[in-house]
């Protein structure tokens, strides 16, 4: 009985065909018995009786056998899809069967399935690539280290860094590659280095990502002396091209006047009026000579702003008391929120005043007025000054230092209103209101 009881249970725990066609031959059991009982009970000659009973049999075990044939067929060719899918393999598709039932939407399904992972491959692939092709373009040099600081990625400009070839350098240690400092510390750092293939002053910036489940750090380093070097040299350039135009604009009248001054002295006899013409022309050359005493004056507060001393201010209270000292034109204020911030205040009255002193002149010219107001954006101050004059004409040089188009004016204003405004975290911007005429300054501190 036991044995009996054992050879059942492995029977239930065979594969899935066998237990298919185990099922089937129980299912035709009762009908084969039945048939082969009453063949054999019943007046038959015996060569009819072995006949019929081996077609019985013969039939009940094949039907059973091929039950398990055509279910285990069409499963086989499924796991043989999914393996190859598994497997990166995405072109095999099952044979469609044109039967709407289970079997045929499962295959469907699959081969739908084995598209879309094609599909999403290309795509991968493609912006793989396209990755793979940018890093390399790029004018910064890229290093990817794997957990042990091994090198397992560079660009170009990593390789000309370094004046090697990439698989020279690949399976390197940061330590080989006097990297190692970039890999510790501060994200985001600055330092002086000398590589083989360039020297100078270079901003790395670090990031972590994870390739095959394992963590990867990014370092990427920029060279800033290039920059650094084009920004010196266009400073310099904007800086020659001002002192010049006001140098000879101060210069070439005091020469002509000079040089007319000595032929006045050298002329014998000398007209009557002589001396009133050395006046005039000693009093242009004083003129000339505090004009450009004032010029260089006025560099030399552009060039020595000094920092902010910031404590707490009253918003209101301030921009109220600034207020106060232009008359010239009617001023409105627009209340804003009731609110403080940190700053220095003799700096930002200084800019404040310059930028209504500024309206006011425009509104001047048209008989308008100025309004100004304030509120809170995005964790910013924002401080706006509307005039009714006629706008901006040239917007590129407003904040060129002495660029003016006042007659009087010395142009250094609005440069020192920018400083004071970077100096504070925020920043300054003039531009023609786009509803009616005249100009808005938007002035943004941090709260």
């Amino acid at each position: 009985m036991i044995r009996i009881l054992t050879r059942v249970a492995g029977i239930f725990r065979a594969g899935y065909e066998t237990r298919l066609a185990l099922t089937a031959a129980v299912s035709g059991l009762p009908a084969a018995a039945t048939a082969i009982f009453f063949l054999w009970t019943g007046d038959y000659l015996s060569d009819t009786r072995w006949t019929l009973t081996a077609l019985i049999l013969f039939f009940w075990i094949g039907f059973s056998v091929s039950i398990r044939t055509r279910a285990a067929r069409p499963l086989h060719a499924i796991a043989n899809v999914l393996s190859s899918l598994r497997e990166g393999d995405f072109s095999l598709r099952v044979r469609p069967t044109s039967r709407d039932d289970a079997l045929g939407e499962v295959i469907r399904e699959i081969n739908t399935f084995g598209v879309t992972l094609r599909e999403q491959r290309l795509g991968a692939l493609e912006a793989s690539a396209l990755l793979e092709t940018v890093i390399d373009e790029i004018d910064v040099a890229v290093f990817a280290f794997n957990d042990s600081d091994i090198l397992a990625l560079v660009n170009r400009a990593g390789e000309r860094l370094f004046d090697a070839p990439k698989r020279h350098l690949l399976g390197c240690s940061a330590e080989e590659l006097r990297l190692a400092s970039c890999l510790i510390g501060e994200p985001t750092q600055m330092m002086e280095a000398s590589f083989s293939g360039g020297a100078g002053r270079w901003e790395s910036r670090r990031s972590v990502f994870r390739q095959s489940g394992l963590p990867h750090r990014l370092l990427v380093l920029a060279d800033l002396s290039r920059t650094l070097r084009d920004e010196e040299r266009l400073a310099w350039q904007r800086l020659i091209r001002v002192l010049g135009h006001e140098m000879n604009n101060s210069l070439a009248p005091i020469k002509s006047i000079a040089g007319s001054l000595v032929t006045l002295l050298e002329r014998s006899p000398r007209p009557s009026d002589w001396e009133d013409d050395a006046l005039r022309g000693l009093g242009v050359i004083q003129n000339r000579s505090d004009s450009l005493n004032r010029f260089m004056e006025g560099y030399t507060r552009l060039a020595q702003l000094p920092p902010p001393a910031p404590r707490r201010m009253n918003v209101a209270v301030w921009i109220h008391r600034a207020i106060s000292l232009e008359t010239r034109v009617d001023m409105e204020i627009i209340p804003g929120p009731d609110l403080e911030i940190w700053a220095d205040e003799d700096q930002l009255d200084q800019l404040l005043i310059n930028l209504l002193r500024n309206a006011a002149d425009a509104a001047l010219d048209t008989g308008g007025s100025v309004r100004v107001s304030w509120t809170v954006f995005a964790e910013s101050l924002h401080i706006w000054i509307d005039d009714d004059g006629h706008g901006i004409s040239n917007g590129a040089n407003l904040f060129v230092p002495f660029f003016t188009t006042k007659p009087k004016g010395s142009g250094i204003g609005l440069a020192i209103c920018r400083q004071i405004a970077e100096a504070h975290h925020g920043s300054l911007s003039l531009e023609n209101r786009k509803d009616t005429r005249g100009c808005r300054a938007l002035l943004r501190l941090p709260l």
